[in-house]
């Protein structure tokens, strides 16, 4: 692990253009559960499985059955940054880091001081009415009963990427406009099972391809330095 630590170090001293791209291990370290780890949302038992929950088919034949379990299970609003938010907020400063591309949505990156995040699922502290489009904070949904409802009389809707949604092509676009530029990309606390947003690194082009995760992943063998453990704990000794 020291020898793995210091190459990491050697290659971040060295390089002003470092993207990372971030999954749900990142976010797991502040006490927000994943959907594939062994405490995950998986294993936990609902009357559906979360994946089907979280499905746009499930989100309009049975919307207060979505929201009951939105409500209790992906609105942790109080958790907080951890180690990792805060040294990529850090290398952003500095000037290291030009862009941070993730699957969560949480918003523990901007929470830590980072600025250039690129939500690829969206995000819980946004909230539209399907109707007017006016906005609401994840406070309103948190504290709504049922479907929430507008002022104007529509529903309020998340503004996160459902099963069966696309990306938007947007922030697809900047993502891999970020990657393919790198100099250095960092994979952090993902298993890269989630398409298409893991198929964004295939748009890489340089040569320090860094993966820090607690299981292996497919990608190992493509990486120029893999790092096995807790990313808030790797990242704090960096």
């Amino acid at each position: 692990m020291e020898e793995s630590l210091e190459r990491l170090k050697d290659i971040i001293e060295k390089t002003d253009n470092i993207v990372f791209f971030g999954g749900a291990g990142v976010s797991t370290e502040s006490g927000i559960p994943d959907f594939r780890s062994v405490d995950g949302l998986y294993n936990q038992k609902y009357d559906y499985p979360p994946e089907t929950i979280l499905s746009h088919t499930f989100y309009r034949r049975m919307p207060e059955e979505f929201f009951r379990f939105y409500r209790d299970k992906m609105l942790c609003l109080d958790a907080q940054p951890n180690a990792a938010h805060r040294k990529l907020a850090q290398w952003e400063e500095e000037g290291k880091l030009k862009a941070i591309v993730t699957q969560n949505i949480d918003g523990l990156h901007q929470k830590a001081g980072s600025r250039n995040v690129l939500e690829l699922h969206g995000s819980v502290l946004r909230n539209y009415c399907e109707c007017c489009h006016k906005f609401y904070d994840a406070e309103y949904i948190l504290n709504s009963q049922g479907v929430p409802k507008c002022s104007c009389g529509g529903s309020v809707k998340p503004d996160v990427v459902l099963y069966e949604e696309g990306l938007d092509n947007e922030t697809v676009t900047r993502a891999v406009e970020y990657i393919s530029k790198a100099d250095v990309l960092i994979i952090g606390g993902t298993s890269l099972a989630v398409y298409p947003a893991a198929g964004l690194i295939d748009y890489y082009r340089g040569n320090k391809l860094v993966l820090v995760n607690k299981t292996p992943t497919p990608r190992d063998r493509e990486a120029d330095l893999v790092v096995q453990g807790s990313i808030g704990e790797i990242f704090s000794g960096l």
